[in-house]
């Protein structure tokens, strides 16, 4: 992990981001401790879907890898209907 010098915390809504280019999808959450959660799925992943999960400052904490697909939520609603 590198630290950017005097890196700035960004803000992220809890969301499901499609990239039809690359095929991925980026699904932002928290988790209920609170920390910050990033999985990404994809048929384009070769070892499965990863989930990088960040501390309550935005530091990364960890990561793995699921052979599982994306859990879409109860929340998620889609703005573009």
């Amino acid at each position: 992990m590198v630290m950017k010098p005097d890196g700035k915390v960004w803000t992220v809504t809890e969301q499901i981001v499609d990239d039809p280019v690359s095929g991925l999808q980026y699904q932002f959450e928290v988790m209920p401790d609170g920390s910050p959660r990033l999985r990404v799925f994809g048929e384009s992943l070769p070892f499965g879907n990863r989930e990088l999960v960040f501390s309550d400052k935005g530091v990364f904490d960890g990561g793995g890898t699921s052979t599982s697909g994306l859990c879409k939520p109860a929340w998620m609603v889609n703005l573009d209907d």
